[in-house]
Formats: structure tokens, C-alpha cells, sequence
């Protein structure tokens, strides 16, 4: 059964950092794309980063030069390391590992940005 938890989220202040982790299970996930979305209250979802099989990244223009995102295919964890927090970071914060047509989805978990 192919699985997708994310932890890590949780409140912080502006300017503050969380690091979030997705671990996956029951597939070789290297070989996949991995994703963190987001989708605030009231929002659709957008991407927020991505690394490819081969490790190139690619960033929303509003985390760039605060968020990085990374993996580690020996513990088939993709990260998201959150730096200099704002209050529209707000949102519930979802991995996806995607390769051609499939996806797969976890959960999400919540990051609350506030004083």
C-alpha cells in the first residue's frame, strides 16, 4: 500500500522556521518527482516546490530564498525546510511523489503562521 505522512507542521511566529517531512511507503519513491502543495482557507491549491528523480528544484516565486526542499532517497523522505515565516504561509501544507500519469497525495498538515 503506497503511502504519503507528512509531519512537521504546526504554529509559529512570523519570521520564525519549521522544517516539514513526508514519508513514503510501498514503492520505490526515487525514481518519482516529489511535490509540497498548499492550500490556504478559501484558496486553491498551488505548488509551493518541487525536486525531481534527479534532484533539480523549482520554487513558487512567493518562497523562493525561504523555503528549500530536499530528499533523501535512502529514507524515502522529501523535506521542506521553512525559513522567515509570514502570516500568508498559513495554510495546510500536502507532499505528492508524481511520475507521468501517476500521483499519489498525503494527508497534509497544518501550518499556522501567527503573533
Amino acid at each position: 500500500q503506497v503511502q504519503l505522512v507528512e509531519s512537521g507542521g504546526g504554529l509559529v511566529q512570523p519570521g520564525g522556521s519549521l522544517k516539514l517531512s513526508c514519508a513514503a511507503s510501498g514503492t520505490d519513491f526515487s525514481i518519482f518527482a516529489m511535490g509540497w502543495y498548499r492550500q490556504a482557507p478559501g484558496k486553491q491549491r498551488e505548488l509551493v516546490a518541487v525536486i525531481t528523480s534527479s534532484t533539480i528544484t523549482n520554487y513558487a516565486d512567493s518562497v523562493k530564498g525561504r523555503f528549500t526542499i530536499s530528499r533523501d532517497n535512502a529514507k524515502n523522505t522529501v523535506y521542506l525546510q521553512m525559513n522567515s515565516l509570514k502570516p500568508e504561509d498559513t495554510a495546510v501544507y500536502s507532499c505528492n511523489a508524481n511520475l507521468r500519469v501517476i500521483n499519489y497525495w498525503g494527508k497534509g498538515t497544518l501550518v499556522t503562521v501567527s503573533s
